[in-house]
């Protein structure tokens, strides 16, 4: 056909700047995909990690000891809003690690009678409970009790939240006129204590 152009063949191979440019769009695309993907992880990722602390928020438990003079008490108070689990506790009168709260008095030099006592380790306290853990009957030898055992008295009690994280309470002056001086730290778990060492009580 004269005058006139000949069509395209489709058959002619593609220019090698044009395949270039087509294989460098290809690798942008496979790029922009890539990041996509990755920031649709790191949202995923980001999304249980809020999820996680908004779950541990809502069984943080946080433990407390403490006097409650009009029932001549020492208790142990849950004033966060999840399950404690008791999972140790250490009682020591000048250091010396003590088995019972009979050992206690003794050591004090108290009578080792004439009250009552709950057992604290391996119980769970639910929120809020307040747990009272020996009850002195007597107001003079409760009264001698207290002011001795602020001083010489220091109690460890490690628990863990459903969840599985733990704390350690650490209070050598947990029952005072003045209220509760208490130290509570996270720990990875509670220790695993020695017979000897561990409270019955």
């Amino acid at each position: 056909m004269s005058g006139s152009e000949s069509p395209l063949n489709q058959n002619e191979p593609i220019p090698a700047a044009t395949e270039r440019r087509m294989i460098r769009w290809d690798a942008v695309a496979a790029i922009i995909a890539a990041l996509i993907g990755l920031l649709a992880l790191c949202v995923s990722g980001y999304t249980a990690y809020i999820q996680r602390q908004q779950v541990r928020a809502q069984v943080w438990p946080y433990l407390e000891a403490g006097n409650f003079d009009p029932q001549q008490t020492i208790e142990m108070l849950n004033k966060g809003v999840g399950p404690a689990l008791v999972r140790s506790v250490q009682v020591r009168v000048d250091g010396k690690s003590q088995r019972d709260w009979s050992s206690v008095l003794e050591t004090l030099g108290l009578p080792s009678h004439g009250y009552q006592v709950s057992t604290l380790n391996g119980t769970v306290l639910s929120a809020g409970e307040q747990k009272p853990w020996i009850m002195v009957k007597d107001h003079a030898v409760y009264e001698r009790f207290k002011n001795v055992y602020k001083t010489r008295v220091g109690v460890e009690v490690c628990f863990c939240s459903t969840l599985g994280d733990c704390w350690l309470y650490s209070d050598k002056h947990s029952v005072s006129d003045i209220g509760v001086q208490s130290l509570v730290n996270a720990v990875k778990q509670c220790p695993r204590l020695p017979l000897a060492e561990q409270f019955h009580g």
